[in-house]
């Protein structure tokens, strides 16, 4: 547009003010006033209200974004260790996606710390806010892997040299279970492990096994020894007074086997006792 072009654009205006300004003459009142309307490039002081967020502020619930470098899970992870990151954040990298540390403290909360989630059943998991079928499956994969690996720690056809590699393997293998569960360890002559087997499942308060049950599988190995396990799912792990009849009644059995009973391992999701280390086992029959 052109300067004489735009002479008659204004000029073309001015009767409509005149007719508003002869209106307001007449008392027809003043000229009606309102909002100008808003052209491509409004202009005046900014609308208020809440600014609409970028990609960076939309992320800001899950708090990682605001998080320096080293102070995000997986970037200290990467650099530090995982023996650096707590339990919430472990979790948080498991789950994934937008509001992982809130979620995974959520999650933690609800169930009680970490003992709570060794137990829960993926349908549980599922349930939870934040929590869909995805998240569920993968916590209960990593808490299966992490029994898994304890479980291998016992050496097998190896000298059986450190006690508390049993002790893991007996908390791994059992924790978590709601009800108690009777384990019997067979050993050759060389102090190797040759034999696991599970010989009672019962409530959550008690186990009935038989001595039948439990030498039945030594025998038929050629076991030369063997030890004993169950857990306490109430927590305590103390034997109680039918704990130590049965482990008198396994001494004896074994003795006239020739199988003797080393030990009784009880376990429980944080702790063990062992009969022995209590002086609870029975001393050997002495010879004729």
């Amino acid at each position: 547009m052109n300067l004489a072009d735009a002479l008659a654009a204004e000029s073309a205006l001015e009767p409509a003010a005149d007719v508003d300004a002869a209106g307001a003459a007449r008392g027809e009142g003043p000229p009606r006033e309102g909002p100008a309307r808003e052209g491509p490039a409004r202009e005046g002081p900014p609308r208020e209200g809440p600014a609409r967020e970028g990609p960076r502020e939309r992320g800001r619930g899950s708090s990682l974004f605001d998080l320096a470098p080293l102070e995000r899970p997986r970037e200290r992870m990467l650099v530090l260790g995982p023996s650096t990151l707590g339990d919430g954040e472990l979790v948080a990298l498991i789950l994934g996606g937008g509001h992982s540390m809130r979620r995974a403290d959520l999650l933690l909360r609800a169930l009680g710390g970490l003992g709570g989630l060794a137990q829960a059943l993926p349908q549980e998991l599922a349930e939870l806010p934040g929590i869909g079928e995805a998240s569920a499956t993968a916590l209960c994969a990593a808490v299966e892997l992490a029994r898994r690996l304890e479980r291998i720690t016992l050496p097998c056809e190896r000298w059986l040299g450190d006690p508390e590699a049993v002790h893991r393997f007996a908390q791994a293998t059992l924790r978590g279970a709601p009800q108690e569960v009777f384990l019997v360890i067979g050993i050759d002559a060389r102090q190797r492990v040759r034999l696991v087997r599970e010989v009672g499942r019962g409530t959550v308060a008690s186990v009935q096994v038989h001595p039948r049950e439990v030498f039945r599988p030594l025998v038929r190995a050629g076991a030369h020894a063997a030890i004993v396990v169950h857990n306490h799912p109430s927590g305590e792990a103390a034997p109680s007074q039918a704990d130590v009849d049965l482990t008198l009644r396994l001494c004896e059995v074994g003795w006239t086997l020739g199988i003797p009973l080393v030990d009784h391992v009880i376990v429980t999701d944080g702790g063990r006792a062992s009969l022995c280390e209590l002086g609870l086992m029975p001393p050997p029959p002495e010879g004729p």
